[in-house]
């Protein structure tokens, strides 16, 4: 890994410091410790003060010889809330935020700015617009109290989406000193586009991005994006395919990949991913037994779990070609009478009531079947435990005796109690729409009815699954580890974590050759297929080709042997070496470097 000199200062900024949203923050917290190394105490990030809860894990600085204390002390000198510390994640970064809400009342300027020096188009009754234009507006007072005490350092900027990047463009403008990389995770228009045009990719190169951009009403937005792209030093984007789309919707292509990574200091498993896969598999077991078995039985030994995640874009996330092709696979697992269950669950967030009362009864009903098992189980230990030291009878007496009538009419009334004739219901939520819920439409439009016929079993579980989680008490990833395939064939993902995510944890996952990062797979030179990592191509297919496709695929790996998915589970651990931080840092160096010598 290349050393940038002790003469470079980097400030990373992006609306997501601090503040969990998305995908960004992962992408800035996860590589952390990487960057760190790189930069030293030269390293800081740039956030808003908007977090409430951010002071649990935040440490202040007072340092008033330090760079960065000076520059925070001549922001304060101006009136901005400012709080500079240490961020008390991996890696420990300096870390600076400002409150943007202290230029509330230079909003209508600052919007006036926009347009009259750059030709931004005013955007009204849009909050959270509001409050990254005035976050701007403090940026651009920072950078210019930076660009007044960097003496001999060199100092860059990088601005992650646009978000952060409205400051770049003043630099540029005012001339100063200071280097700037913008990336772009996804275009805001390539999104819109994606999940509006089914022919997305066949027509990029002819679209008028201005006039879509009008049409979805992302018109400022877009230009802060291409004017971003534009006047950076160094644009960057995650990926060749996002990267093909900044070409046709923003007009420049962008100088330096820089593919996601994990901190895989974080997933290692020291070589027990098998140990942790069936412990956490037996908590997803303990879930099935309390939603399926009220209703009939299965072997729990010979029960498979899929599942499907990510942000509620029905067609871009591929949850429409997943629903067919789970449908597709029940009819084969029936008619080759396999002697598997799949329990596939659905893991996205969508507007909900609150958790099914039925779902949640079930469980509470299950809990208390478990502890009825556990006091008489406890009542027979210390009764046998008697008969056998005060007897010479050396033949195993009838456990029934040993247990009172009283814990048997209970342990008969509460299993009488949670049995049901009712079919196991689809979705675990009360949803707020559930006429419209495009999930639980295609579920029912394809008749996943959790019928004890079907091969096939879903659970739709609108919401993030987290340790506080009722239903599973465990946390996202412990879920994933427990699970036997990730399935993500995604129609538009600039990069793609989800099965990245799988793969560090030892987990099978599908992907497509639409994500950036199915794209980079396939063009490593490393058997990914054996490894555990199936591409699906959309590219030029046809819905049911793909759905054909994967379908081929799930029934694959449902015929694999226990053994053959532990293998898999093996080499997943080496494979994901690949995506390491310490590894993929380098092209954000590359990217730094090429800024410094524009």
């Amino acid at each position: 890994m290349k050393k940038i000199n002790n003469k470079t200062i980097l400030f990373e900024v992006s609306w997501e410091v601090g503040n969990q949203l998305g995908g960004i923050y992962t992408v800035i917290r996860s590589k952390l410790p990487s960057i760190t190394k790189v930069f030293g105490e030269n390293y800081c990030l740039l956030g808003p003060l908007i977090n409430d809860s951010i002071s649990a894990e935040f440490e202040e600085i007072d340092d008033s010889l330090d760079f960065f204390s000076k520059t925070v002390k001549g922001l304060r000198d101006l009136g901005f809330e400012v709080r500079y510390g240490r961020w008390l994640v991996s890696g420990r970064p300096k870390i600076i935020l400002i409150n943007p809400i202290a230029v509330y009342n230079r909003l209508d300027v600052f919007k006036r700015h926009l347009f009259q020096d750059f030709g931004i188009e005013t955007r009204d009754n849009d909050d959270l617009y509001d409050q990254v234009i005035m976050w701007s507006d403090t940026l651009r007072s920072f950078f210019r109290i930076v660009n007044q005490f960097k003496g001999s350092h060199t100092v860059i900027a990088h601005f992650h989406e646009w978000m952060a990047s409205i400051p770049l463009l003043d630099i540029k403008k005012e001339g100063l000193k200071i280097k700037t990389v913008f990336t772009t995770h996804a275009t805001m228009l390539g999104r819109y586009l994606a999940m509006n045009d089914p022919e997305f990719y066949q027509k990029l190169p002819y679209y008028n991005a201005e006039e879509h951009a009008r049409r979805f009403g992302i018109t400022s937005m877009y230009q802060i994006e291409k004017l971003s792209a534009q006047n950076s030093d160094t644009f960057t984007t995650v990926s060749e395919l996002t990267a093909n789309e900044c070409l046709y919707l923003l007009g420049k292509k962008p100088d330096v990949i820089t593919p996601n990574g994990l901190n895989l200091a974080r997933f290692s498993a020291n070589h027990e991913i098998q140990v942790r896969h069936e412990n956490y598999k037996k908590k997803i077991q303990t879930f099935a037994i309390s939603h399926f078995f009220p209703s009939y039985t299965f072997d729990l030994s010979k029960t498979l779990f899929f599942f499907t995640s990510g942000r509620y874009e029905y067609k871009n996330k591929g949850f429409d070609v997943t629903i067919e092709a789970l449908k597709n696979l029940n009819k084969l697992m029936i008619e080759a009478n396999i002697d598997l269950t799949i329990i596939t669950f659905f893991i996205t967030k969508s507007q909900t009531w609150n958790i099914l009362p039925d779902v949640l009864e079930q469980k509470a009903k299950l809990d208390e079947i478990k502890n009825t098992c556990s006091a008489i189980e406890q009542q027979i230990a210390e009764k046998l435990f008697y008969k056998a030291a005060s007897t010479h009878d050396h033949n195993l007496p009838d456990l029934n005796e040993l247990v009172d009538e009283y814990w048997k009419l209970r342990y008969r009334r509460t299993i009488i109690n949670w049995k049901s004739n009712k079919w196991p219901i689809i979705v675990t939520h009360n949803l707020v729409n559930d006429v419209d819920d495009q999930i639980l439409n295609g579920l029912r439009f394809h008749q996943l009815f959790n019928s004890p016929f079907d091969k096939v079993k879903v659970v739709y579980h609108p919401d993030f699954i987290v340790s506080t989680n009722p239903l599973f008490s465990m946390d996202y990833g412990q879920f994933v580890r427990g699970c036997h395939l990730g399935i993500f064939p995604s129609y538009y993902e600039p990069w793609g974590y989800t099965p990245l995510e799988c793969i560090a944890r030892g987990v099978p996952a599908v992907t497509s050759d639409l994500s950036g990062f199915g794209r980079y797979v396939m063009n490593m030179e490393e058997d990914f297929y054996n490894s555990g990592v199936y591409v699906l191509k959309r590219l030029e297919k046809t819905h049911q080709q793909l759905v054909s496709d994967l379908t081929k695929f799930l029934f694959q790996f449902v015929k694999i042997s226990q053994r053959q998915r532990m293998i898999m589970r093996n080499k997943l651990e080496d494979f994901s070496e690949n995506f390491d931080w310490n590894n993929l840092i380098q092209f954000y160096i590359d990217a730094y470097e090429k800024s410094m010598t524009t």
